[in-house]
């Protein structure tokens, strides 16, 4: 297979993962700046991001139905890129639960945990980056371990907020609500890292 026909694989990973980032800083403007009226609107724009996630997603997998020859096997580009299309459905997930809930404020723990969210997208644009040169590439493991590294640190947020809200907070239904908006802000983590390690088994795989 020519290194032309190689990159449009790796090249499709970076462009979804680029989504997710995008989504990632869509959210923490509409956050910052929050208005309760303009939730369903927020929420519509972070649809159209993740369904242009998804349409990369499907121009994927309808070039590894026809492809004779991948540059890995095609199991494991159909894993990371179920993987990278988590991040930008997770992060939609989140504007979704602040929509359903009916949120009114925006917890401060929810900004400080989407700072790292962000830090780890674009962490995984950078290993996705890497990604393509696997076999040759010095900074592939460094990436994975900070990628990991970010999700422990939204961890200790995730823990810290949730006892926030049950200490400080008396409003049984702003307690719940947050409580499952804090765990999907975690989930933005996860998915993150759940790149970083189908990357760091490929490699493994193939070298």
């Amino acid at each position: 297979m020519s290194k032309k026909q190689d990159s449009f694989y790796f090249d499709n990973f970076i462009a979804c993962a680029e989504l997710a980032c995008r989504a990632a800083h869509q959210l923490k403007d509409d956050l910052a700046d929050f208005d309760p009226a303009q939730v369903q609107k927020k929420m519509d724009a972070l649809h159209e991001i993740e369904h242009e996630a998804d349409d990369k997603k499907h121009q994927l997998t309808n070039r590894l139905a026809k492809a004779f020859i991948t540059p890995i096997e095609r199991e494991d580009m159909i894993d990371l890129s179920h993987h990278i299309d988590e991040m930008t459905d997770k992060i939609e997930e989140v504007m979704i639960r602040i929509y359903m809930n009916n949120v009114q404020t925006i917890e401060p723990g929810a900004l400080k945990m989407l700072d790292v969210v962000i830090s780890c997208t674009e962490e995984v644009c950078e290993l996705l980056r890497e990604f393509a040169d696997f076999r040759h590439s010095k900074k592939l493991k460094d990436r994975i371990i900070h990628i990991n590294s970010l999700e422990e640190d939204v961890d200790a947020l995730f823990i810290s907020s949730m006892r926030g809200i049950h200490a400080e907070r008396t409003d049984f239904v702003h307690v719940l609500a947050w409580r499952e908006i804090y765990t999907y802000l975690e989930k933005c983590a996860d998915a993150c890292e759940h790149v970083a390690d189908t990357v760091e088994s490929i490699v493994m795989k193939n070298s």
